[in-house]
């Protein structure tokens, strides 16, 4: 497949997958719009700079797929999976236009997309990856029909792998580090629908130093050195929990502002810090040398990623594990 035939089929996105997605779920709530969207695009260079370890359990899905295999990564950001295995082609798609660009220049097939309305046709690819990324979706809704979408573009038999942060960190330190989101918050972005998932704290803490990869842990590799590369974590024996164990996700904090630290330098290699600082948006932290973006997450408790694939007909969970501090789910569609 060459890629002007890719690009067609990129712009054949079937009406099925175009209108089953509702006004409600399409519109992207201003709290993604500002604690993501724009946020990484203001932190996009320093961040690619972070990002080039790849995970073992992703680097082992894309090595088991076929010769040949179509890959598509769904919130891809600077592209570090992209061409990992040189057997398949990938296409890679993120909500950010600054870390397109940068995927673009390392010469990537890339476009600018939102992970709700995914730009290819229906049963499109082999196998499909969201990596870190539904954890940025602010509703129940939303990250449901981001994994429909990842669904709906691979064909019958195809692989979506799906990770995302953890409520159950390895390092529990973390948790007490970033800053929970209080009430207001979450009237302003909570389909009043949805179940009351979420605590109402109020409690503001400070701010950390940005954590070593997606992860979100900051401890791993000598650790991970020490472990066997066929083996799980010690942590990766956690057991599912059914549907009837998410009413603890009542009691838990999910929800919460996750810091990162633009150094100072990197800060005025454009004038969008500067901005954000004379609004409000970042703050500076003298004391590190650094401007402070917040970014906002959603982190899964045990049995949650599963409860949301549960209701998808055409879709059967073929793996579930813990890695890294990260719930993850393999899915055939059927």
């Amino acid at each position: 497949m060459n890629s002007n035939e890719i690009l067609g089929a990129q712009e054949s996105v079937s009406s099925k997958g175009d209108h089953s997605c509702s006004s409600s779920v399409q519109s992207t709530p201003d709290i993604e719009k500002m604690y993501v969207h724009r946020v990484y695009d203001a932190i996009a260079p320093h961040f690619s700079s972070t990002r080039f370890a790849k995970w073992p359990k992703v680097a082992g899905f894309l090595d088991s797929l076929m010769p040949g295999s179509l890959v598509l990564d769904a919130g891809c950001g600077n592209g570090k999976y992209l061409g990992f295995n040189p057997g398949c082609f990938f296409i890679g798609c993120d909500i950010s236009p600054s870390l397109i660009e940068i995927c673009a220049a390392r010469e990537h097939e890339v476009l600018v997309a939102d992970a709700v309305n995914l730009p290819y046709k229906d049963n499109f690819g082999d196998a499909a990856i969201s990596i870190a990324v539904l954890h940025h979706l602010s509703t129940d809704a939303r990250r449901r029909k981001a994994i429909e979408e990842l669904i709906r573009v691979v064909r019958k038999g195809g692989l979506v792998l799906i990770t995302v942060w953890a409520v159950e960190q390895e390092d529990k330190s973390l948790l007490s580090k970033w800053t929970p989101l209080c009430e207001k918050y979450n009237e302003e972005w909570v389909d009043p629908s949805s179940p009351p998932v979420r605590n109402q704290s109020t409690i503001v803490l400070e701010s950390i130093a940005e954590t070593d990869e997606d992860t979100g842990v900051v401890k791993q590799r000598s650790d991970n050195l020490k472990r066997s590369n066929n083996g799980l974590d010690d942590e990766a024996n956690v057991t599912w929990s059914d549907s009837s164990n998410i009413d603890e996700h009542k009691k838990t904090q999910q929800e919460y502002f996750v810091p990162w630290h633009l150094p100072f330098h990197r800060a005025e290699i454009s004038g969008a810090s500067a901005a954000a600082l004379e609004n409000g948006f970042a703050k500076k932290d003298d004391k590190k040398g650094t401007v402070v973006y917040n970014r906002y997450y959603h982190v899964f408790v045990e049995g949650e990623l599963q409860r949301l694939v549960s209701g998808i007909n055409n879709a059967a969970v073929v793996d579930q594990f813990y890695d890294k501090s990260n719930w993850c789910l393999v899915l055939e569609k059927l």
